[in-house]
């Protein structure tokens, strides 16, 4: 029968883990995670397990959620391990460490219409937005498969050489995304994407031989006319369904 101290020893030696089985708590959450990458860890003093006296690691359960913590802030918001050392000591000292800044990149707002329409101004907009796709998955809410029938179907491309995505595509993902709770699935939209080529041939058919021109101003007209007819060319296609709507 153990007793005294030795009852005490025992008691703690069933509450830790060796490394095997940290590796197999985290491994469902990081799946790269390798027990050289937790040694490093340790070596940069991010944890701190305890050694038995032949020189074993044994963790403990807080042992292995400063792993997560120092994991989720390596994979989610790429933090160097220096600020998140910084991190752990506040939470050591019974601080609140400080607020994390989102890691995705601030969407710009269309310009819209008073009636909800996009403007010209919308169409002239030119931003240097850049996704990739795990960022574009994460940002719209929409799974990986769903992404692969969008861009099956040509709803989505990403930018050419690039493999980035643009606003238009998180706009048209999270459109889609909200479609699909009412029934749409991606093969159904190919028809608005349909209907978006011939409007934009429409559109190319006018300003055409302005573009063609070597005058500069021209051209800068050409794309003030190429703004101007897309935003109307919207508000009559919304204005038609909505009036088609209504009679039905």
């Amino acid at each position: 029968m153990t007793t005294g101290a030795g009852a005490s020893a025992a008691a703690s030696s069933r509450g830790r883990m060796n490394i095997g089985e940290v590796l197999d708590r985290l491994r469902p959450d990081f799946p790269g995670i390798t027990i050289p990458k937790i040694r490093f860890l340790e070596d940069k003093g991010l944890i701190k397990p305890e050694r038995t006296p032949a020189g074993y690691r044994k963790f403990s359960t807080d042992d292995v959620e400063r792993l997560r913590y120092v994991l989720r802030m390596q994979r989610d918001h790429y933090l160097p391990l220096k600020v998140i050392g910084e991190h752990l000591d506040a939470i050591d000292r019974g601080l609140e460490p400080p607020p994390i800044d989102p890691v995705v990149p601030t969407v710009p707002k269309v310009a819209l219409a008073a009636d909800g329409l996009p403007s010209a101004d919308s169409f002239r907009r030119t931003d240097q937005l850049r996704l990739s796709r795990r960022e574009l998955v994460k940002i719209a809410e929409i799974s990986e498969e769903l992404l692969d029938q969008l861009q099956q179907f040509g709803l989505i491309t990403p930018r050419p050489g690039t493999g980035h995505y643009d606003t238009d595509a998180l706009v048209v993902a999270t459109t889609a995304r909200e479609l699909a709770d009412y029934g749409f699935e991606p093969r159904h939209l190919r028809a608005f994407k349909t209907a978006a080529d011939r409007e934009v041939g429409l559109v190319e058919q006018v300003v055409a031989p302005h573009k063609r021109g070597h005058d500069p101003a021209a051209r800068a007209r050409a794309e003030e006319t190429v703004s101007e007819i897309a935003a109307l060319s919207v508000r009559l296609h919304a204005t038609l369904v909505k009036s088609g709507l209504r009679s039905s």
